[in-house]
């Protein structure tokens, strides 16, 4: 099981040696994966400790929160994603202004050598750390030299001739091609959540349409997708909607899910607290404002024939 720590003052004083990796690891896509199993298997071979160092808030929400990008994997669901690589710890550290301050030599001194006891490092080749981002590998391999641990550098990772990276993730997220956003990540892009408060919510689900709760993070461009909807411990085929509904007057953003496969004699029990996970496979087309509810309802129908195509496709 991965140990999750959330300062330094958490790590256990007889911790390492240890083979880290620093990141933000924001979806933990197939770069972050392939980097971490480096850690793994280096960790094992030398019977030394593995580890992720992260940072909540991500640096750019603290440093400059005005331009800072959505998140593709909020904190929660970004430790959960690191605990499946099979890394031995994760460390979460809280970034404020006496991190942000912190000089490059001060945190490979205080944090990597006396807390983490770090024999190796593992990191990209755009990896900057320190104060102002004043320190690369460069300066990381040496550091190395000087304190007695190795560095290994990894190129940038590429599936289907695109290269990852989170931020092209973003890219492919908000431009609703959840195909490459799928090939980049290494899984499926998903937002967990809960139902939306106020739409007669209790108990049992009587009807086969789930709100989601406000999101703040990173969420698909608008239009229909084809989904999979997990409410609590069952999952069912969907179709969902991001956007602002605006054939039927004023607009009123919402991502509001169809369960395909709802079964009125058995529905799933749903609260306002209930977990809800929206893993998204397919835009089908944008949001259009159509010119009537017949003509919406129309095209709802043909939506919803083409999602059933999809996982009739999808099982064989």
């Amino acid at each position: 099981m991965t140990a999750i720590w959330q300062s330094i003052e958490e790590i256990p004083a007889d911790f390492g040696p240890a083979v880290a990796v620093i990141g933000n690891f924001d979806g933990v896509h197939r770069g972050h994966a392939q980097v971490i199993a480096a850690v793994c298997d280096e960790a094992h071979a030398k019977n030394c400790q593995s580890i992720a160092i992260t940072f909540d808030p991500h640096p750019e929400q603290f440093l400059r929160p005005a331009s800072a990008p959505k998140l593709i994997a909020p904190m929660p669901e970004r430790l959960r994603l690191l605990a499946a690589t099979g890394v031995d710890a994760v460390l979460v550290l809280p970034f404020c202004e006496s991190l942000a301050c912190l000089k490059a030599r001060e945190f490979v001194e205080t944090i990597l050598v006396e807390k983490l006891r770090v024999c190796a490092m593992h990191e990209g080749a755009n990896f900057r750390f320190g104060n102002k981002a004043e320190a690369g590998v460069a300066e990381l391999a040496e550091f190395g030299r000087e304190f007695g641990f190795t560095l290994t550098v990894h190129r940038a990772v590429e599936t289907h001739g695109l290269t990852v990276s989170s931020t092209a993730i973003r890219e492919t997220v908000a431009a609703g091609d959840m195909r490459r956003a799928r090939w980049l990540l290494g899984h499926t892009f998903a937002v967990r959540s809960t139902p939306a408060k106020g739409r007669g919510i209790g108990g049992r689900l009587l009807v086969p349409t789930v709100n989601l709760a406000p999101y703040s993070e990173l969420l698909p461009a608008f239009g229909v997708y084809v989904t999979r909807l997990t409410v609590g411990e069952r999952c069912f085929q969907s179709i969902t909607n991001v956007g602002n509904r605006p054939t039927f007057g004023e607009p009123s953003f919402a991502v509001e899910s169809h369960i395909l496969n709802f079964e009125p004699s058995n529905p799933p029990d749903l609260t306002e607290e209930t977990p809800l996970e929206l893993e998204f496979l397919l835009r089908l087309r944008p949001e259009i404002q159509w010119p009537s509810p017949e003509a919406l309802k129309a095209q709802i129908f043909k939506d919803i024939g083409r999602a059933k195509r999809y996982f009739r496709l999808l099982m064989r």
